[in-house]
């Protein structure tokens, strides 16, 4: 993280700046769901997100090519995009990157090469029988690429098309305090109508960790899209809005917390709330926005009449931390024990950042905490605490130390939190079990763990991050139908 903010301070193009606000954002998102992935396509995955760009002239060679690289025995689909004007980006549709500036360093009418010099990357080719046939390097990894026209697309049959049967508008609300602007869409359910008297309840919705537009889209899901369209032919409003920084939202991203993010939601609240044209208002959020509508509901100021958590974190962040490392570890075959040591070598760096959060020589406090509790790990890891340790990250370092255990026992309203059982991102059975522990009784609140279905809440083989972008489904039907009938049974 270091590292990244001092390349993007030096990107002067406001343009560039545009793109790496964007860019660290995923970079965070990735990080804080698995600060130790290391396999060689998980680093080219974040690496390609950083970029350059000129101008040069593209000749003949125009267009959208597509093609599949090969890492480490997984597929990667990229698209080279040459525009006419001679500017060149790339999109990475299984890393849910689009548009990423890139170097055009020669074209010709059968020939191109284009990089990205800061991280040695380089992609060549030539022209053969309408393809593109060329070799990748990154670093030490070469790989062949042969690109043919036309971009690569993903099926997503879920994903609501005009025209709709429900009127829907452009909105603006402010967070005063943080001098934050966001813009949403709000959506009526069919057949509404703002004149007569009869009102009907409203969700606003809270995206997950990291900068996202208002539809929460990954990959090309959309699934506050799905869902907002879902809730509309079921009588239910909603509003979605960009988070900060996205889209027409404006506002402070770099310093960010769950906490800042928080109060763009309440101003939310209190805009529905003012319209007067809603029965009841609610908060529904997806993990980290699942978190910001518990939070929500102990606000006394919020006052929100219920909320619908999906896949949102209920214990102190350094155990989300723990436990997402200890998974990914093991995905990657390191050994049950090393995961194991590696979690409460994290939480102990979590906690001595709390204490100091200048640490004056970090090489030696790494030693000195990893000694302390008797930890020996391999140096990869070890290299990865050091990194952590010596981060400033506003969002990490509050979402490490934060607790919504504390709150829960403040909540008064109805509390629908639901976890896919194959979730490895927020596990269900320690948040769900902190939720039952915690969350006072109430004879509306629903726990559900969903078998068969992963953080997003697709049906899954795994439950992996890498299985999001190939699976057609955006959100289970059965999810849609369960959030639409407990609200409209509140």
């Amino acid at each position: 993280i270091p590292v990244t903010r001092i390349i993007q301070e030096s990107l002067d193009d406001e343009s560039s700046r545009l793109f790496w606000r964007w860019g660290i954002n995923f970079v965070d998102m990735i990080l804080r769901y698995s600060l130790v992935e290391m396999c060689d396509m998980k680093k080219f995955l974040l690496l390609l997100l950083l970029g350059i760009s000129v101008h040069l002239n593209a000749q003949n060679i125009q267009g959208a090519w597509s093609g599949v690289l090969e890492v480490s025995g997984a597929k990667l689909r990229l698209v080279v995009n040459l525009a006419s004007d001679g500017k060149c980006t790339l999109d990475s549709p299984d890393q849910g990157a689009k548009d990423i500036p890139a170097v055009l360093e020669y074209v010709s009418a059968d020939s191109l090469s284009v990089a990205v010099p800061a991280l040695g990357m380089n992609y060549a080719g030539r022209l053969k029988a309408g393809k593109i046939e060329g070799v990748f390097k990154q670093s030490t990894f070469v790989a062949p690429l042969v690109l043919s026209p036309g971009k690569t697309t993903l099926n997503r049959p879920q994903t609501p098309l005009p025209p709709f049967a429900y009127a829907t508008e452009e909105v603006y609300f402010h967070n005063e305090k943080d001098h934050a602007t966001l813009c949403g869409t709000l959506t009526y359910p069919v057949g509404f109508d703002k004149k007569n008297s009869q009102k009907v309840p409203v969700v606003l919705m809270v995206t997950g960790s990291g900068a996202q537009n208002r539809d929460e889209e990954l990959f090309e899901h959309k699934p506050f899209a799905v869902l907002a369209d879902y809730l509309a032919k079921n009588g239910i409003a909603s509003l979605r809005y960009d988070d900060r920084g996205v889209g027409k939202s404006v506002g402070d991203v770099w310093n960010a917390t769950t906490y800042n993010l928080s109060q763009d939601a309440l101003a939310g609240v209190k805009y529905l709330k003012a319209l007067g044209v809603f029965s009841r208002v609610g908060v529904l959020g997806h993990s980290e926005g699942g978190t910001i509508a518990l939070m929500l509901a102990a606000c006394s100021e919020a006052k929100v009449d219920f909320i619908v958590s999906l896949a949102g974190t209920a214990i102190r962040g350094t155990e989300v931390l723990a436990e997402q490392n200890y998974v990914a570890l093991r995905m990657s075959g390191v050994s049950d024990n090393v995961a194991r040591d590696y979690g409460k070598a994290l939480r102990a760096v979590y906690d001595a950042k709390t204490k100091d959060a200048s640490l004056q020589n970090a090489d030696k406090a790494l030693h000195a905490i990893l000694s302390e509790i008797q930890v020996s790990l391999p140096d990869a890891l070890e290299k990865n605490l050091l990194t952590i340790l010596c981060a400033s990250n506003p969002w990490l370092d509050y979402f490490s130390q934060y607790d919504p255990r504390k709150e829960l026992p403040k909540v008064a309203c109805p509390v629908m939190a639901i976890n896919g059982q194959m979730d490895v991102q927020v596990l269900p059975a320690s948040n769900l079990g902190a939720l039952r522990e915690f969350l006072p009784r109430h004879d509306k609140t629903l726990i559900k763990e969903y078998v068969g279905l992963n953080h997003l809440f697709q049906h899954a083989i795994l439950g992996y991050v890498s299985e999001y972008a190939q699976i057609e489904e955006t959100i289970s039907e059965e999810v849609l139908r369960d959030v639409a009938n407990w609200v409209n049974g509140l």
